[in-house]
């Protein structure tokens, strides 16, 4: 009886680690999958629409200080798409920081090393895809922002 309680107590626990890694996998999804699905379902507005609603705010705001008048912005409400965009983001920020945690708390309590080293992989990757695509919309910006420098005259 002895000998099976010290084999069973001499290979390391492996909960922690497990549930990191699915949560991991959770974050990772919630951070790469929207970007691909959620335009598909809910499509973004056309541009023209957007370039027309635009220069109608901007007629606006040009006519209330021509006036002497304060803009009054009318409040905008963000769509669905925007809405599970934002949604997700923050899903898997969180998500991925949890298996991180989890990680952290299976290395602490000397499980599996392998399992930990997975769920805090998985979690880092969700984080850093969050962090690229809002590195690219700094970038898309910068660019946009030089290209109508340029176009002006400024550089």
């Amino acid at each position: 009886m002895t000998a099976s309680a010290t084999t069973s107590s001499a290979l390391p626990s492996r909960r922690l680690g497990v549930i990191g890694s699915i949560i991991g996998v959770l974050a990772l999804i919630a951070a790469v999958l929207p970007h691909w699905v959620i335009p598909a379902i809910y499509p973004p507005p056309p541009a023209d629409k957007v370039i027309v609603d635009t220069g109608h705010r901007l007629k606006d705001r040009l006519i209330a200080r021509v006036k002497g008048v304060e803009y009054q912005a009318p409040p905008r409400e963000k769509s669905t798409g925007s809405q599970l965009r934002e949604a997700s983001s923050i899903a898997a920020i969180s998500l991925g920081l949890l298996a991180i945690l989890l990680s952290v708390l299976a290395l602490v309590f000397r499980e599996e090393r392998l399992l930990a080293g997975v769920a805090a992989a998985l979690g880092a990757g969700a984080i850093a895809v969050e962090i690229s695509f809002l590195a690219m919309g700094v970038l898309m910006l910068i660019v946009i922002l030089y290209v109508v420098a340029n176009i002006i005259g400024l550089f």
